[in-house]
């Protein structure tokens, strides 16, 4: 019985082990979010270059030197070994070399507000092509998404084509939050009063799971969105349908959509206020609000001033 009881929970390890292989994380469809996922590779590989060997010889030395195992050296006086030092010291000094050479090498390969160099490992971008602009807001608990240059906006539905690079510019209404695709590239933090950047591109079209991975309160759990990667015709023709039958984004309809809601629906919008992402950067969307830049630049302007 307990053979048989064996034999499943390793039949069960084995699944587990072999469904992770297709997880998003380690097969994305974004050029950014692969490259990610090799650098995992290549670090855990980097270090079980040294976790295996050390574990072996745990398991070895355990057993070689057990009490009953007489047929062991003994050698009580024994303190030091050359050899030894240098390999115990030597060896995880370089894994630690090569980590950290391959993960400054990563950090500026990656860094989210580089633009981006090529479309994927084989493909530059090609001379000519424009950046799509989205405006991305977290809400308590929705997702808003502006695209200034085509002057529509979405509320938890994310639409660009595919083999374009994407420029995100992030920031939220209220508290923080982090905007996370997993297929396209790692979580960025999307913070009130503070703009951060993240550049992708999806090289394959489908829909794909986008989400807060910051708690952010309530509704948290069920802060998430549909991201689709789709043809350029496709996105082309989802903008025209979008404007002629969404609906009106101003600074008034802003101040309604932005009060605390769950599982808020898709919403699409035909016409935006053109200043109104600039608005919610600067905390001044309400009438009679004072813009954050300006109250920076009244300061800036009233120290000269004074000197």
């Amino acid at each position: 019985m307990s053979s048989s009881l064996l034999r499943r929970g390793m039949l069960l390890l084995t699944v587990m082990l072999l469904g992770g292989c297709n997880t998003v994380v380690m097969n994305p469809s974004g050029f950014v979010a692969a490259q990610q996922g090799r650098l995992i590779v290549v670090a855990t590989v980097l270090m079980l270059i040294i976790i295996i060997p050390v574990i072996a010889c745990t398991i070895f030395f355990a057993w070689r030197y057990r009490k009953n195992n007489t047929a062991a050296t003994y050698d009580p006086e024994w303190n030091h070994s050359t050899q030894l030092e240098l390999l115990i010291w030597g060896a995880p000094l370089l894994i630690i070399i090569a980590l950290g050479l391959v993960t400054w090498i990563s950090t500026h390969t990656l860094d989210p507000y580089r633009p981006l160099q090529r479309l994927d490992a084989e493909r530059a971008i090609p001379a000519g092509t424009k950046t799509l602009v989205v405006e991305v807001v977290a809400l308590d608990w929705k997702w808003l998404f502006i695209y200034p240059e085509q002057g529509i906006a979405t509320v938890n539905e994310l639409v660009v084509p595919v083999d374009v690079p994407v420029r995100f510019k992030i920031t939220a209404s209220t508290v923080m939050n982090s905007f996370y695709i997993p297929a396209l590239a790692g979580q960025i933090y999307a913070m009130p009063g503070m703009e951060t950047k993240l550049h992708a591109v999806i090289n394959q079209a489908g829909v794909y799971d986008g989400f807060s991975a910051n708690y952010s309160g309530a509704g948290f759990s069920d802060m998430r969105f549909k991201f689709h990667g789709v043809s350029p015709t496709a996105f082309a023709d989802w903008v025209k349908a979008t404007k002629t039958g969404g609906g009106t984004l101003q600074r008034a309809d802003y101040l309604v959509l932005e009060q605390p809601s769950v599982r808020a629906p898709v919403s699409r919008y035909g016409s935006v206020a053109p200043d109104l992402y600039d608005a919610i950067l600067n905390r001044c969307v309400g009438a009679g609000a004072v813009c954050m830049k300006s109250m920076m630049t009244g300061e800036h302007a009233g120290m000269h001033h004074h000197e």
